[in-house]
């Protein structure tokens, strides 16, 4: 039976609303402007600091910037989610035929728990693993570790499903096998790019690619 990473942002829940509203939230604190809708998206799957750099260039104020995201996320972001049509029965399928599931995101690790613990498939994940509050860890490769130090996983004993190059990248870095999903953020052309080993047009594929 594989061990399965599943990213959480464009793979198991659409959460553009709440992130993207967390980030203008934060930028108008900042009396930064807001960029377009289409642009806030590309926020979605990347570390924090790493989308607010670019724009706020200062430490601390990159820093203050995480600070008002999380606040808006812990009392109304955190909610603003849907579930994927279908990748709750995937998810409770994969775990019935025996495979190990855990989450593997870039978010905050105690926003990411809190949103797993209100889905209803929540609790078939072995350990949720996310990034800390102080950017120790932050990057899909650190993430993938870390899970490996988890779960006391062999090297190379899982797979990766998201739908960023950032999933693909992490994959790659372990060199573990990968699945782009084609429902989230990332797009085909990103995915292929980055090299994963399998695209997903629909959550139903995944069975097929883990069979029991």
């Amino acid at each position: 039976m594989a061990t399965i990473f599943f990213d959480l942002d464009g793979t198991l829940i659409d959460s553009a609303v709440g992130i993207t509203r967390c980030v203008a939230h934060a930028l108008e604190q900042m009396g930064e402007p807001v960029p377009p809708q289409a642009q806030l998206r590309r926020w979605i799957g990347p570390p924090l600091r790493d989308s607010f750099g670019p724009l706020l260039a200062d430490a601390a104020r990159i820093e203050e910037a995480v600070q008002h995201y999380r606040d808006r996320f812990e009392t109304h972001g955190w909610a603003e989610h849907e579930v994927y049509d279908g990748i709750g029965d995937v998810v409770l399928a994969l775990s019935g035929a025996g495979h190990r599931l855990a989450v593997v995101t870039a978010k905050n690790e105690p926003h990411a728990r809190k949103i797993i613990a209100h889905l209803p498939f929540g609790h078939v994940f072995e350990e949720i693993v996310g990034a800390t509050p102080c950017g120790r860890l932050s990057h899909k490769p650190e993430l993938i570790g870390e899970a490996f130090a988890r779960l006391a996983l062999p090297s190379q004993d899982a797979w990766m499903i998201g739908d960023r190059h950032m999933d693909i990248d992490g994959a790659r870095h372990h060199g573990i096998g990968s699945v782009g999903v084609l429902w989230g953020f990332g797009g085909e052309a990103e995915l292929r790019a980055a090299g994963a080993t399998h695209l997903a047009s629909r959550p139903a594929d995944l069975r097929g690619l883990f069979p029991r």
